[in-house]
């Protein structure tokens, strides 16, 4: 899949007002996913609308639908609006914050080779969480690997919901 220079995400806005206080790692994961996608990202709108594009992230006030709206570099002119059912997502991302959390205290007490172990399933709970997202953008936006991944580690943060 070939990408322009302006098939990217320029600014990501999370609505974060419903969440709920978060765990210095998780904390950690949301800052490092923000900053990595920002820096380097490949997105492209379907529709062919040139980019690139500013996109807010929330997920709707029943809890139900993830929402993706995408505007303008200078977020005035929406270009594209489009919701996903966070229902399917649901029991991934819970499998997905357990294992966070055996991997987090498996590396206060844990030998090397049960840390890989435990990071290695992390890893592939987090590439199926990506495939699915990536899978149900396809008729909406393209993206690579690496973008879909950083927004999957941000659509869990806006998951923990107060």
């Amino acid at each position: 899949m070939e990408f322009s220079e302006t098939d990217r995400i320029a600014n990501l806005r999370l609505d974060e007002k419903n969440v709920i206080r978060r765990s210095p790692e998780v904390e950690h994961e949301r800052a490092v996913a923000l900053y990595d996608l920002l820096d380097m990202n490949r997105f492209r709108l379907t529709d062919g609308t040139p980019g690139p594009y500013t996109v807010h992230l929330s997920i709707d006030t029943d809890g139900k639908r993830l929402v993706f709206n995408v505007r303008d570099q200078e977020d005035v002119s929406e270009l594209a609006g489009f919701q996903l059912s966070i229902r399917s997502f649901r029991s991934l991302i819970r499998d997905y914050f357990q294992i966070c959390e055996s991997y987090y205290d498996a590396i206060k007490k844990h030998s090397p080779s049960q840390i890989e172990t435990i990071d290695m399933a992390r890893r592939g709970l987090h590439n199926d969480g990506a495939d699915m997202l990536r899978e149900r953008l396809a008729e909406h936006a393209l993206m690579d690997k690496a973008t879909v991944r950083r927004l999957f580690t941000l659509v869990c943060v806006l998951h923990i919901r107060g």
